[in-house]
């Protein structure tokens, strides 16, 4: 596994510097550890509070444990009119978790998120940011199949 401190580094004169070596913390690790957060503030030369509260502020990013597949489905009107709460059904009978919880073995964390911009395919959820939208309970097998 990479080492935050060399990915934080590489972004630290660049404009925007904090939140793109955030996200590529995160693209790196699937989360931003805690204590990446904190060698950010040193290296943007910032409070630690600031430095917390920009990585917790977008609902994008994550502090703290998460599991390589970060499965987010849309809670907005029109997915919880298609059915989205069958497909979260769905999901947490396949994964064996609730939503809010990562897998015992890592691999699969379910989140709540705002529209993902694929209202035309309602409902839908995002696998690593990969939308995949007109889904229902039976098409979810098929979906975690390709991450499994």
């Amino acid at each position: 596994m990479a080492d935050y401190k060399k990915i934080i580094n590489a972004y630290k004169d660049l404009p925007g510097g904090l939140i793109e070596s955030y996200h590529a913390v995160q693209r790196e690790f699937s989360y931003i550890p805690e204590e990446a957060v904190f060698y950010a503030a040193e290296v943007f030369d910032m409070p630690k509070a600031k430095a917390y509260g920009v990585a917790t502020f977008y609902s994008y990013l994550k502090v703290g444990k998460r599991g390589k597949n970060v499965i987010r489905i849309c809670e907005s009107a029109p997915c919880h009119i298609a059915g989205a709460a069958q497909v979260v059904a769905a999901l947490e009978k396949e994964l064996g978790i609730k939503m809010g919880e990562t897998t015992a073995d890592g691999k699969f964390t379910l989140e709540f998120t705002e529209c993902v911009g694929q209202c035309q395919a309602t409902p839908v959820i995002t696998i690593n940011s990969k939308p995949y939208g007109d889904l229902n309970p039976a098409k979810v097998p098929a979906v975690l199949a390709e991450y499994k």
